[in-house]
């Protein structure tokens, strides 16, 4: 295989869970013209879980997010490249205050559903009404928690009054949770459950549904659909697979034309290296994070002493090079290297792992050691991975003589719901952006109603540093109040970053536009693939 490694120019990144395990054999791309691509990802309706999982007003990882952002149609959009969102269902959008409390946006005319119904700024309206009023319990309305009220003028403009200034809202109206849905299809006192979905977004979506899980979703082009973004194919077909391993197997047998989430480490390596074949490894940084959350008030780690030596123990370097190697890189902020406000706050507080100061720490907060937990992990939902870094999370621990840790893993319908529950001392979670911004990292762990449901709570935070970022236009200008932040979780530790990591694509060399598969929020952009000629 001539696996050619293409590392393009820094971006902004975000990807994770989408369809449920199946390895189809009869899966591929001898489907019609259809552009195949793979995935391991799990995607399940379940009562765990949530039986809406593709409802705009629920979905709230970047799986389902990935199938909605193909089909459901927003205001704003990512660029193509790095940059500020531009308009997509809207044609023009901004602030019409000094104060960003005032956003107005102006549709494009002649917008229709995918069904042939127009669409109107009532529309849009009901949309964002009804997510707020749903408050679902993944927490993804949360981003629209600054409006205030929506006002409509006419059937194109709609005019949002904020409670207070936030220069980030028009990345919020980019995300799904904004999505512009029909009230004949999405009613407004629940969510809609299943699989189905309908927008006016570039495709069409047809899912295959097994065992109450989505084990393909075809995208079919939309020729109602009206907006910025280029549909470079006529159909695409994403389909499970139960292994990395059987996933690049289908990929080696043409079965599929590209292979996304999750490829192991071992197996990046091995596309990265070998210099004979058809096949493309695409590499891209990232700003996947991963880290450990705590319920801070279980017993166990109510106690910031030990959350703060656990950070003092923990060594980033070696977990990263025994499990990841070169495909990520130790992360010491919630804010990862390439946004704009990141510092090193857990490095400038700890510094290097040291055991004795840890010892130190316990003895002063009066804890006794060894202290006992378990470390939870997902067993199918952040790569193959997962289970071998928290094996050496675990043997770090245990080597300092200051904890007595075990592991257990569980899978991702059951384990995301017992995190919000507050069943976990300590468990593992990782987190792609909802959009290229420093508050995307901070506000969803932080502020109020976030995505942990976290009983930790800080006012200054929340009351103060969150509020005062989002005044900020430039955002250079807000990175001082997410320096504080930073320092104030690195005191505190009601998380601890762990690494950030790189994205990959691989695919057959006769695939187009893999570079631009993933945007600056690792958003999968299926439009942008094509079929060429093989090389």
């Amino acid at each position: 295989m001539n696996r050619k490694t293409l590392v393009l120019a820094a971006a902004m990144g975000l990807l994770a869970p989408v369809l449920a395990a199946c390895g189809d054999a009869e899966s591929g791309s001898g489907s019609g013209d259809a552009i195949v691509v793979g995935t391991t990802d799990r995607f399940t309706a379940s009562k765990e879980e949530g039986l809406a999982p593709l409802d705009p007003a629920w979905a709230y990882d970047v799986g389902t997010w990935n199938i909605l952002r193909q089909t459901v149609q927003t205001l704003m959009v990512q660029p193509r490249g790095d940059g500020e969102p531009v308009p997509e269902a809207a044609e023009s959008c901004g602030f019409t205050d000094a104060g960003n409390e005032r956003y107005s946006c102006t549709l494009r005319d002649g917008l229709e559903f995918s069904n042939g119904d127009a669409i109107t700024a009532q529309d849009v309206k009901y949309s964002i009404d009804r997510a707020l009023s749903l408050e679902g319990d993944s927490g993804v309305f949360a981003l629209l928690s600054t409006i205030d009220t929506v006002e409509t003028q006419g059937d194109r403009e709609v005019i949002f009054h904020l409670k207070a200034a936030d220069a980030t809202f028009p990345y919020k109206l980019s995300t799904p949770v904004a999505g512009i849905v029909n009230k004949n299809d999405y009613a407004e006192d629940k969510l809609r459950e299943g699989f189905d979905v309908d927008g006016s977004g570039p495709y069409t979506l047809e899912s295959e549904v097994k065992d109450g899980a989505l084990v393909r979703a075809t995208f079919t082009k939309n020729p109602s659909y009206k907006g910025v973004l280029q549909t470079n194919n006529d159909k695409v077909e994403m389909v499970a697979y139960d292994s990395a391993e059987s996933m690049g197997d289908a990929l080696e047998d043409g079965k599929i034309d590209v292979m996304s989430r999750s490829m192991s480490p071992d197996q990046i390596q091995e596309l990265a290296n070998a210099t004979d074949g058809d096949i493309e490894l695409v590499e891209s940084p990232g700003l996947e994070i991963r880290y450990l959350a705590f319920n801070t008030k279980a017993p166990s780690v109510k106690d910031k002493a030990v959350r703060q030596a656990m950070a003092q123990v923990i060594n980033r370097d070696e977990l990263v090079a025994k499990v990841y190697g070169s495909q990520a890189e130790p992360l010491f902020s919630l804010v990862p290297a390439g946004v704009t406000g990141h510092s090193n706050a857990f490095f400038n507080k700890y510094g290097d792992p040291n055991v004795a100061k840890a010892r130190e720490e316990l003895e002063d907060a009066g804890v006794d050691t060894p202290v006992k937990l378990t470390l939870h992990y997902t067993t199918d939902h952040y790569g193959p991975a997962t289970k071998a870094e928290f094996q050496q999370l675990s043997k770090q621990l245990n080597d300092s003589g200051l904890f007595e840790t075990d592991t257990e893993g569980t899978t991702w319908d059951k384990f995301r719901k017992a995190g919000q529950d507050g069943k976990y001392d300590v468990y593992g979670m990782g987190w792609f952006p909802d959009y290229p911004d420093a508050d995307a990292f901070v506000a969803p762990f932080l502020d109020e109603d976030n995505f942990l449901n976290s009983p930790y709570v800080n006012t200054d935070v929340r009351k103060d540093l969150i509020p005062q970022s989002r005044r900020q236009a430039d955002r250079l200008n807000a990175s001082k109040a997410f320096e504080k932040i930073q320092d104030i979780v690195a005191e505190d530790v009601p998380v601890l970053p762990l690494w950030q990591g790189k994205q990959y694509l691989a695919a057959h060399d006769n695939i187009t536009g893999t570079a631009y598969a993933l945007n600056s929020s690792s958003t999968l952009q299926l439009w942008e693939l094509g079929r060429g000629v093989s090389g």
